[in-house]
């Protein structure tokens, strides 16, 4: 029962992060060409701003909950007097979604921070070519958080 609980919260979080950056970047991004650049920018900073936060919660709970999956996987190998070989799939997701934070923590406190001095300082070039930067990398992350489904899909199934 835990374990389920700890699974559907992980996979909850997983479909937040990835849902929010498949909708940023297919939906909301090209139906803010009908605004000129500095409102643009300004939406777009006003968005990432709320959508970081949820992106801080959800990773949160991802690591919380995957580790917590992984540790009773691992106790239940060692009560049966086994060894505990962590499958293939589980290393490859554990190692991708640590890059996907990552990135993360680059564009959350990186390029957002850069982004938001240029706007402080009415610089929109500068304000514009990070949000350039930003959606390349948000474009990296969501590409790694497809191959992670892919691959623990595909993993479980052999």
């Amino acid at each position: 029962m835990l374990y389920a609980l700890l699974k559907t919260l992980h996979l909850l979080s997983v479909i937040v992060w990835l849902g929010g950056m498949f909708f940023v970047l297919s939906s909301l991004r090209p139906a803010l060409a009908v605004l000129q650049g500095p409102q643009r920018l300004q939406l777009m900073q006003a968005v990432l701003k709320r959508f970081f936060k949820i992106v801080l919660v959800a990773a949160s709970v991802i690591v919380l909950t995957g580790g917590a999956m992984i540790g009773r996987l691992a106790s239940a190998s060692r009560e049966a007097g086994l060894p505990f070989n962590m499958p293939l799939e589980l290393h490859a997701m554990t190692a991708l979604g640590v890059l996907m934070l990552l990135i993360f923590g680059h564009i959350r406190f990186v390029l957002y921070k850069r982004m938001n001095t240029a706007l402080a300082g009415n610089d929109t070039t500068t304000a514009g070519g990070t949000l350039d930067s930003i959606r390349l990398w948000v474009s990296v992350n969501l590409t790694l958080g497809v191959v992670i489904v892919v691959t623990t899909l595909l993993g479980s199934a052999l």
